[in-house]
């Protein structure tokens, strides 16, 4: 009987271990993105799923920036270093409407910095009230994977 249980046990061992697959996961269906877009005038966001919204007067034409940098990881498991943010120079960047509309495209400077000017009625608000809301993209492509970094505008 002993015999008769070793070679059963291997092979229901080495069954559940050939089972084994990997599975995609069906909660992430998304990519890294490749540079961290840091929207300027949005209060600071601890989590970085948010949406920031930048609230600007509607009296006057609005000005968008956000800074495009590069998250180098090499020194991530040292804790005297960590992760070092280099600004990504001359990354071209479209701002877009959510439905599609693009708004403009720019090129950012020397320290990543991208800036946008616009009217309300670009952003699809004819009449600005207080409260109104705009929601924008910022997309490009870097180092040949693209990215996109959604955010809002809105009326004080």
């Amino acid at each position: 009987m002993k015999k008769f249980f070793t070679p059963l046990t291997f092979l229901i061992g080495f069954g559940f271990i050939t089972a084994c697959q990997k599975a995609e996961d069906p909660f992430v269906p998304r990519v890294v993105s490749p540079v961290l877009v840091q929207v300027m005038g949005a209060p600071y966001q601890m989590d970085f799923a948010t949406e920031p919204t930048v609230t600007l007067d509607g009296t006057k034409a609005t000005t968008l920036t956000a800074r495009i940098l590069e998250l180098d990881k090499t020194n991530i498991l040292d804790h005297t270093k960590g992760i070092d943010s280099i600004p990504v120079a001359n990354l071209p960047v479209k701002l877009t409407l959510r439905n599609g509309t693009q708004i403009g495209e720019a090129t950012t400077d020397s320290k990543g910095i991208v800036t946008f000017a616009m009217t309300w009625a670009q952003l699809g608000i004819s009449t600005p009230a207080s409260g109104n809301r705009a929601a924008i993209s910022w997309k490009g492509e870097y180092k040949g994977q693209a990215f996109t970094r959604l955010s809002a505008v809105q009326v004080k």
